[in-house]
């Protein structure tokens, strides 16, 4: 296996686009934390009107969990692919009429009358997408990362400020904050006896790891099945797609940015076709001098996959996951738990996390 060369500039850019993707979502994690849970959908006056944009699996999973909810109309789908756009709005009782597709199908679900948009997309999409979504007078709800590089990133932070000038919700959708077990081990960090955090250490691994197929004369073939997840361009990389939730979790426990970021990735798995590092070890800087150490590989013949963060305080240390055992232990308390079935409890979490002026997003 060969190392692809990587300048510090380069990879700079590449982690510190993951920072930024998740440090927005990871902050107001704390604050949704700490939210109203919301009304039942039998006490809403009406249904907030929804499009879908990328109905995919998880996106017309997603769109599902918001027709069950009872607060919202299925109102348009679009999807870049007919037939899928098709599949997903026919499921859920769309008007073919409002079953939009290609890339401008974002464009005409804009102007078919919705009032909140779920974008489910590639990274590469986003900002363009949420910026469109945000100017339209939308609430927003869109998936992890944020974006595919840091002008991106900082393109979707400007526009969650303007939707918040536009009293509208803005939210994205990562799921070690929104669960029980880890809420609570946050409130025992954040109590005294912890003591202050001096290091973070977060993990992702996983076993296997995604599809990468031999590219084709287009782009159409890496949009399917998490196959751009890749490809840096279009998916933020390894660390931006699955790490992210881990780092996502340490940047809630800190409740700070970093300010800086250095290491070194490479490609290791086998006959890649996209130029996506699957191995990453990276430090991160913060201006107080708290520590962060992150670790992530994709490999076959892994023990087990994990996403965590773990946290080490003056007098106690925690350990945070997606799934498994969550724990904090400090001299004079103890506590653990387990997260089950974040991938999917973590969507419904939010959902109830979060409460709007007009309703619930």
């Amino acid at each position: 296996m060969t190392p692809i060369p990587l300048n510090r500039r380069q990879f700079l850019s590449t982690t510190l686009a993951a920072a930024a993707a998740t440090s927005l979502a990871g902050l107001t994690s704390a604050r949704a934390a700490e939210g109203e849970v919301a009304a039942p959908a039998e006490v809403f006056q009406r249904k907030i009107k929804l499009g879908v944009v990328g109905n995919g699996g998880r996106g017309s999973w997603i769109a599902r969990l918001f027709k069950q909810h009872g607060g919202y109309e299925l109102h348009a789908v679009a999807d870049y692919f007919p037939e899928v756009a098709d599949q997903c709005g026919a499921a859920l009782g769309v008007d073919p009429a409002r079953r939009f597709a290609t890339l401008s199908g974002i464009k005409r679900l804009l102007e078919s009358g919705v009032e909140a948009v779920a974008l489910e997309l590639p990274p590469y999409f986003f900002p363009e997408y949420a910026t469109l979504a945000v100017a339209a007078g939308m609430h927003v709800y869109m998936a992890k990362p944020v974006a595919a590089d840091v002008p991106g990133a900082l393109k979707i932070l400007a526009a969650a400020k303007q939707a918040t000038t536009q009293q509208r919700c803005f939210m994205v959708d990562y799921q070690m904050p929104t669960d029980p077990v880890n809420r609570e081990i946050y409130q025992r960090i954040s109590a005294p006896g912890f003591g202050r955090i001096s290091q973070l250490q977060t993990t992702g691994i996983v076993e296997g790891g995604f599809g990468d197929p031999p590219k084709t004369g287009n782009l159409e073939s890496r949009l399917r099945h998490l196959i751009w997840v890749n490809d840096i361009a279009m998916g933020c990389d390894y660390i931006g797609n699955y790490d992210i939730h881990g780092i996502d979790a340490g940047l809630w426990v800190a409740g700070q940015r970093p300010v800086a970021a250095a290491g070194g990735s490479r490609i290791c798995r086998p006959n890649p076709h996209g130029d996506s590092h699957d191995v990453c070890s990276v430090v991160f800087e913060y201006a107080d001098g708290l520590v962060h150490n992150h670790f992530g590989v994709v490999a076959k013949g892994q023990i087990t996959s994990e996403l965590s963060c773990r946290v080490y305080g003056a007098t106690g240390n925690a350990l945070l996951n997606y799934w498994g055992k969550s724990q904090v232990h400090t001299a004079d308390d103890a506590f653990a738990g387990t997260v089950e079935n974040l991938y999917e409890a973590g969507a419904e979490h939010r959902r109830l996390l979060q409460k709007c002026h007009r309703g619930t997003f």
